[in-house]
């Protein structure tokens, strides 16, 4: 049904996702609650320390490809911004939504959400854009 490399993958861009977010949801509270700064902005913040460490650990452990990779680090590292983007600003609203709509802490509605942009959209976005790896030479790996 799945492949034991699909699996391991999957599992260790958790780990990656993990390490990132753990940083990301930390800084977001002391920003928000020492700094006094609005949790969008923490969020914001937050967001593009964890991602720096996510695209770390992504690059040269969980996607590390012998064969290579599709693209350059330039331009996975643009790539890579893109999606932190689309991530924190889908972090970021949707947090601000429950919060506003239905009253939610700000730190539960962005568990909520994380868990949906995490697993909906940052890890196939990452995987399969960011950082795509040469097809033709996996082919030829596996054979």
């Amino acid at each position: 049904m799945f492949k034991k490399k699909a699996i391991v993958t999957f599992l260790q861009a958790q780990v990656a996702a993990f390490l990132g977010g753990i940083t990301d949801y930390g800084l977001m509270i002391l920003l928000t609650e020492l700094c006094k700064l609005h949790f969008t902005f923490s969020i914001l913040i937050s967001g593009t320390v964890g991602a720096i460490i996510n695209f770390s650990i992504n690059r040269f452990w969980v996607f590390k490809n012998q064969c290579g990779y599709n693209s350059r680090i330039n331009s996975q590292l643009f790539k890579f911004a893109l999606v932190v983007l689309g991530s924190i600003s889908l972090k970021s609203s949707g947090t601000f939504i429950l919060q506003k709509a239905f009253q939610i802490d700000y730190r539960i509605g962005r568990l909520i959400i994380d868990s949906f942009v995490s697993y909906g959209f940052n890890y196939p976005m990452i995987k399969y854009w960011v950082f795509k790896t040469n097809q033709k030479q996996d082919i030829i790996k596996s054979n």
